[in-house]
């Protein structure tokens, strides 16, 4: 599903080069659950950003769906990202003028789902969530839990292939960072293919095999449990 040949990347100023990615081959086969962990500024970020088109490698081979898309348009990869892959964040990236109703069915309304289609999806999606008693509400007028399981929605919505996490518990308690660890379980049991980047240990070890970076380079792969 993922195979990545030599990837690199490296950012430049006037004054300093700095090599976030360096020679990375890694592969991801359709219904793993993969965790990236590393200490910060090892390049598992700036690597999620490329697994999920948001940016170009400047060296390597990355192919995605069979698809060699290392070089790609903005236009290209934003048309195979709004299809294909599903974003949770940090810091839950909620649009605070919109309703959490509005919030999910954004993806939506990008891949040009016709109304009835959307309200049906979207009203699933916040049954399965919990959060249909919140549907008109705004995203400041919900807990940090709440609001990441609206970004999980959003995340869903469109039934993706694959899910890609930044740190998705990091501004969660325990409690509601175990809500989403068990939500991304439930996905992944379903047939979504997840990448995860941690700083947890106990969150990693949801997933069925451990990818470690440092200085932007694999250093171990380690599988935790088989995947079906």
């Amino acid at each position: 599903m993922i195979k990545t040949n030599h990837l690199k990347k490296i950012y430049r100023t006037e004054e300093v080069e700095t090599t976030a990615l360096n020679e990375v081959d890694i592969q991801i086969q359709q219904g793993e659950f993969v965790s990236i962990m590393g200490p910060s500024g090892c390049g598992k970020s700036t690597l999620l950003n490329i697994l999920g088109l948001i940016d170009n490698p400047d060296g390597g081979e990355y192919f995605f769906l069979e698809e060699e898309v290392a070089r790609y348009s903005e236009r290209k990869r934003a048309n195979l990202r709004k299809n294909n892959i599903g974003f949770i964040f940090q810091s839950f990236n909620l649009i605070d003028e919109l309703t959490v109703f509005e919030n999910v069915e954004l993806p939506l309304i990008y891949t040009k789902v016709g109304a009835r289609e959307r309200k049906k999806r979207v009203d699933e999606v916040l049954e399965r969530m919990n959060m249909m008693h919140r549907r008109n509400h705004f995203p400041q007028q919900l807990s940090g839990g709440q609001q990441q399981r609206v970004a999980v929605g959003r995340a869903i919505v469109n039934n993706p292939k694959i899910i890609l996490a930044d740190e998705p518990t990091g501004n969660l308690d325990s409690a509601n960072g175990d809500d989403v660890m068990k939500t991304l379980v439930h996905l992944n049991q379903e047939g979504a293919t997840i990448i995860m980047v941690t700083h947890s240990q106990y969150c990693a070890e949801f997933g069925n095999r451990i990818i470690r970076m440092l200085d932007g380079q694999v250093v171990t792969e380690n599988v935790v449990k088989q995947y079906l």
